[in-house]
């Protein structure tokens, strides 16, 4: 496989990026492929997943694959880990990245089923993703997870009406930390990123309902949220960090929570 810029980091390695086709899941399995890793790519299957296939694979025969994966669903997640592992031969790294905003609103006014949504999506769907990988990677005799989780509900709580998707990504950082411990005797290193706010399309998936006026509270910024970039970060951003942790760089973290938001969170 050709090497990019001379490196060939991943050569032999086998990643599941979940969240692949669009936003920082993309780039980093664009990453991870230039740099030698057979990637597969899970998400729901869309015009942009398969873009995101087509493009690897230009570059780089073969190297992704996409398949139709819902991570709120188990059984969808079991089948295409082994699906994966049928194909590329084993597992080495997986990046629990696919989540979404889901609906705003204040507690008393948020429906059941949205609060549930959002964490079966995000939290149940990040265990979903790790627990069926588990053996495989196991079988390799280590290797790297990565969470993404986020600066909301960790750093900062000025995200009005985003009780639930908080409480996930909160709930994704805990998780992280007993993983790392409990996979450490196996050599598999779990760490959890917390970005901030990242130029994606995650905002698709955001429903503001008409309440949310009602808790708001107002907050002043200094001009431009983010003060080391002059507007969001950019998914590429986050993959050359995705991608340091995949790697053997990094042997000696785990159970990190890293926060990638160009000082955001230290404004609020």
């Amino acid at each position: 496989m050709t090497q990019h810029n001379g490196k060939s980091r991943f050569q032999g390695k086998v990643a599941i990026i979940t969240g692949a086709g669009s936003g920082i899941g993309k780039a980093t399995a664009v990453k991870l492929a230039k740099e030698g890793a057979h990637v597969a790519l899970f998400d729901l299957v869309n015009d942009r997943i398969s873009e995101t296939e087509a493009e690897i694979n230009a570059l780089h025969p073969g190297a992704a694959r996409a398949f139709d994966v819902d991570i709120s669903d188990p059984a969808r997640v079991e089948k295409a880990v082994l699906e994966t592992v049928e194909l590329f031969g084993g597992l080495d790294i997986v990046f629990a990245n696919a989540g979404i905003n889901g609906v705003s609103a204040p507690i008393e006014e948020i429906q059941v089923e949205d609060w549930q949504q959002i964490i079966t999506t995000n939290l149940n769907g990040t265990f979903f993703t790790i627990k069926y990988a588990l053996p495989h990677v196991k079988k390799r005799g280590g290797g790297s997870i990565i969470i993404t989780s986020s600066i909301n509900g960790n750093q900062r709580f000025s995200s009005f009406g985003m009780s639930a998707y908080s409480t996930s990504k909160a709930g994704q950082v805990a998780f992280a930390k007993m993983a790392a411990l409990e996979l450490a005797k196996f050599k598999i290193r779990v760490n959890v990123i917390c970005p901030g706010a990242i130029a994606t399309n995650i905002d698709q998936s955001t429903v503001k309902t008409d309440d949310l006026q009602q808790i708001i509270i107002p907050m002043e910024f200094p001009e431009g949220q983010q003060p080391l970039a002059d507007g969001p970060g950019q998914p590429e951003h986050v993959a050359d960090l995705v991608s340091f942790l995949a790697s053997s760089e990094s042997r000696h973290i785990t159970g990190a929570e890293i926060v990638i938001d160009g000082a955001e969170s230290l404004l609020s």
